[in-house]
C-alpha cells in the first residue's frame, strides 16, 4: 500500500471512530463496521471531484456526515430488526406523506409506501442476483427524511414510466442509475461522477414542499400584511414608504414586518410538521438549506384580488 493510501485509510478510519461518537445511538456499531461504507462515499463525493482533497477538506467532509442517521441505515444494511423496526417507525409517516403527494388516492399513496420499505429491505432482486435494497445508496450526505422523500418521488416516476409505456420495464431505475454511476457504459466508458444524486433529488422535493406550504401561508395573511411584504420585497419601497401607504408609522412597519417573518416561519414549521410528517430538525434545517432554492413568484399571493391600487385607497379610508 503507498503512503498515500495508508494515509488515506488512516483518515478514514479516524473519521469513522469520531463519527460513532458522535452518534447519539450507533446501534453497537464499532468503526470498522463503518469504514467501508465510510470509504465509499469520501471516494465517490469527494475525490472523484477533488482527487488531491488534503487531509483537512477529507476530515471536514467526514465529519459533516449525518452520523445518527448513517449509523441506523447501516445497521438496517447488517441485519438489526430493532434499528429496521426504528427506522420505519421514525420515518413511516414521512414515507407515507412522501406517497401522498405522489398518489391519486389514500389506498395508493399506502400502496406506494408499502413499495418503498420493500425497496429499502431490498426484497427483490437485481438481473446479477445482489440485493437491491436502496438503503446502500445513502451516503450520509443528506437527512435520511430527505432521501426517502427523494426515493418516493423517483420510485412513483419509475412506476408511472412504466406503467405508460415510457420505458422497458427492465431497465434501470433512475435512482438506481444515479446512484451506480461508477458503472461503464457500452463503450467502457465511465460518466463524470453526479454530484451526491440523493442531495440533488431530495433538494428538488424539499423546494416544492416549501414552496406549496410558503404560498398556502402567505394565501392565509390578512390583505393588509400580504401588502406590506409586497411593497417591501417586490416593489422595493423602503419602510418609510411602506408604512406611508397603509398610514403607519416606519417604525410600526418595521415591527409588522418582524412579526410577520416570525409568524410566517412558524405557520409553515406546523405546517410541515402536521400535514408533510416532517421532525422539528428536518423542518428547521430545510427551511435553512432551501430558502435559497425557491423560485416561485409570490406577487399573486401577496395582493387581494381587488388589485393594489384599491388595496391602497381601501387601507388609506
Amino acid at each position: 500500500m503507498s503512503a498515500k493510501a495508508n494515509d488515506l485509510e488512516q483518515l478514514i478510519s479516524a473519521g469513522a471512530t469520531r463519527l460513532v461518537a458522535r452518534a447519539t445511538d450507533a446501534h453497537r456499531l464499532d468503526a470498522s463496521a463503518l469504514g467501508a461504507r465510510v470509504r465509499s462515499v469520501v471516494e465517490k463525493y469527494l475525490l472523484r471531484a477533488e482527487p488531491a482533497a488534503s487531509a483537512q477538506v477529507i476530515n471536514e467532509f467526514l465529519d459533516a456526515l449525518r452520523a445518527d442517521d448513517l449509523c441506523l441505515v447501516v445497521a438496517c444494511e447488517c441485519g438489526d430488526e430493532t434499528a429496521w423496526q426504528e427506522l420505519i417507525a421514525q420515518y413511516r409517516a414521512t414515507v407515507l406523506s412522501a406517497a401522498r403527494a405522489h398518489s391519486a388516492s389514500e389506498d395508493a399513496a399506502e400502496e406506494l409506501a408499502q413499495s418503498v420499505w420493500a425497496e429499502l429491505y431490498g426484497l427483490r432482486a437485481r438481473a446479477d442476483g445482489t440485493a437491491a435494497g436502496k438503503l446502500a445508496y445513502y451516503s450520509g450526505c443528506g437527512s435520511l427524511g430527505g432521501w426517502l422523500r427523494a426515493v418516493v418521488g423517483q420510485l412513483a416516476v419509475d412506476r408511472h414510466r412504466k406503467s405508460a409505456r415510457l420505458v422497458q420495464t427492465e431497465e434501470a431505475a433512475d435512482f438506481d442509475r444515479l446512484a451506480r454511476d461508477d458503472e461503464p457504459n457500452a463503450d467502457g466508458f465511465k460518466p463524470v461522477a453526479l454530484p451526491d444524486p440523493e442531495s440533488a433529488l431530495a433538494r428538488a422535493e424539499i423546494a416544492d414542499v416549501l414552496r406549496q406550504a410558503l404560498a398556502r401561508t402567505i394565501s392565509e395573511l390578512a390583505a393588509e400584511d400580504r401588502l406590506l411584504l409586497k411593497l417591501y420585497y417586490f416593489d422595493d419601497l423602503r419602510l418609510r414608504e411602506a408604512g406611508a401607504v397603509l398610514g403607519v408609522h416606519e417604525a410600526t412597519a418595521s415591527r409588522r414586518l418582524a412579526r410577520l417573518h416570525r409568524e410566517l416561519r412558524q405557520r409553515v414549521e406546523v405546517l410541515l410538521c402536521a400535514e408533510h410528517g416532517w421532525t422539528k430538525q428536518e423542518t428547521a434545517r430545510a427551511l435553512a438549506d432551501g430558502a435559497a432554492q425557491l423560485d416561485t413568484d409570490l406577487r399573486p399571493l401577496l395582493v387581494a384580488e381587488t388589485g393594489v391600487g384599491e388595496q391602497r385607497e381601501e387601507l388609506r379610508e
